[in-house]
């Protein structure tokens, strides 16, 4: 039963190892599964570092994602900063009901059999970024040469949007989680103003996409607006693309720092599919999924009133032995299922179904076509940062 007067400790937790949770983590669950932590404003909130708690708050209805309620959890000045740009407006930063209509308008798009007709395309894209490594090889740095342009070229292809654009919504897309203010605005202003001409020109001249398929069911039927459209799109692009750049940068250095899983998924590409489950609980990219109680809650001996910040540990469930036995190892012959690496509720990843599917043929056929992999620099020299709740990879210089 946690203690509530025990004294918070400063929150988050920086990474000891890029690609896992911090061990501290465990320090903090030793206290039981919620606990209280300082945030960077000094304000304190609940860290839920317990499984069957996290999934449980994640589902309860009386916890709120939006992010203008009062006494919301921000864990770095950069997302506190992102709530002003708007850009959490829709899907990621609404309830129910409102969440429920907008996920609706979408949910077909990302559908399992929507993702078996994309499987070909995405394939090529793989393809075609290992053929252009090896070509220009041995040597690379696997984020821009690999991993940035397979989710980026992967997403570009399902929203109907010219890859060719990258520019106009890559950097702004990064500024956006800038620290300071005004460069995250100006950035939030020049990705509406790319994306209004976007949806513009598709108004004008529908084309093959899903932009083009809400124009037509939703827009030209009055049940959504063209500026939701841009929110969308803006919203799908980014949570589509840095994510999943991430997860493979930080999967691929964990895979090559265990030779043994690397060599496994070498020799065995059929567990590649379930090896991103494993991989996707391992490196864990989101730490804490914010969250405002807007009513008490009474849960594993302690009351989480409302009002109350809940940052609901992900990363910290996921090394638990509740979800896997010896969740300190990787090992990618497992498949655990119930991670919260996609979250779980009402709001768990509405792209999950592409996500997976582009990770299945990265974590195949890398290991496949460039079975001598190696990182080209020790571990620790790896340039990696933190934005908000996300681990990112800056540089991984790998040779073969």
């Amino acid at each position: 039963m946690t203690d509530p007067d025990t004294e918070a400790p400063a929150y988050p937790i920086g990474r000891e190892c890029p690609y896992r949770p911090s061990p501290r983590n465990d320090a903090l669950r030793a206290r039981g599964p919620l606990a209280k932590v300082t945030l960077y404003d000094g304000r304190e909130a609940w860290l839920v570092t317990g499984f069957a708690q996290a999934r449980q708050l994640l589902a309860d209805p009386r916890v709120s994602i939006d992010p203008h309620r009062d006494g919301f959890p921000f864990v770095s000045p950069d997302m506190a900063g992102l709530e002003d740009t708007g850009y959490t407006d829709a899907l990621i930063g609404v309830d129910p009901p409102v969440h429920t209509r907008q996920r609706a308008m979408l949910i077909s798009s990302f559908s399992a059999r929507r993702m078996k007709t994309l499987r070909p395309v995405l394939q090529a894209i793989v393809d075609e970024r290992i053929d252009a490594m090896i070509a220009a090889g041995p040597g690379a740095d696997l984020v821009s040469a690999f991993s940035v342009p397979v989710p980026s070229m992967a997403i570009c292809v399902l929203m109907g949007v010219p890859y060719e654009d990258r520019e106009a919504f890559e950097k702004p897309a990064r500024a956006l989680f800038d620290p300071d203010a005004a460069h995250a605005e100006q950035a939030m202003a020049d990705m509406t103003a790319y994306f209004d001409d976007v949806v513009g020109a598709k108004l004008r001249r529908p084309g093959d996409g899903l932009l083009d398929d809400l124009i037509a069911e939703q827009v030209r039927h009055g049940r959504l607006t063209r500026a939701e459209l841009v929110q969308y799109a803006m919203l799908m692009l980014i949570a589509g693309q840095d994510t999943t750049a991430n997860v493979i940068s930080l999967g691929i250095m964990a895979l090559l720092e265990h030779p043994e899983q690397f060599a496994a998924l070498r020799d065995d590409p059929g567990l590649a599919a379930g090896a991103v489950e494993e991989i996707m609980r391992y490196v864990s990219l989101i730490e804490a999924i914010s969250r405002v109680a807007v009513e008490d809650i009474d849960i594993a001996g302690v009351r989480i009133r409302a009002g109350e910040g809940v940052l609901i540990g992900a990363a910290a469930a996921n090394f638990t032995t509740d979800l896997v036995t010896r969740p300190e190892e990787l090992d990618v012959r497992r498949e655990p299922r119930h991670h919260l690496g996609f979250g779980h509720g009402v709001h768990q990843c509405i792209g999950q179904n592409l996500a997976r599917l582009e990770l299945e043929l990265v974590f195949r056929e890398i290991p496949r076509r460039l079975p001598g992999l190696r990182l080209a620099v020790p571990a620790a020299q790896v340039r990696t940062s933190v934005t908000g709740p996300l681990e990112r990879v800056e540089s991984l210089p790998v040779t073969w």
